[in-house]
């Protein structure tokens, strides 16, 4: 499967979070370790919800960029 990640930039470092699987975060110092972290826990959190015997939610958010006149 392949999840949609979005990773802000936060006062000292980079947040990271799943729109398709809700409480699935992450944070690094940098974007690099926010991804790699990200990565980890959409490991844990797909694990874990497995364990709990969870349906899987399929992967929907789409995300797109939109150029606008500064």
């Amino acid at each position: 499967m392949r999840y949609a990640i979005v990773i802000e930039k936060a006062e000292d470092n980079y947040s990271a979070y799943v729109p398709d699987l809700p409480g699935c975060v992450a944070t690094g110092a940098t974007i690099e370790e926010a991804e790699a972290q990200i990565r980890e826990a959409i490991g844990f959190h797909i694990e874990g919800m497995r364990e709990d015997g969870l349906p899987l939610p399929p992967p929907s958010s789409r995300v797109e960029y939109v150029e606008v006149a500064a």
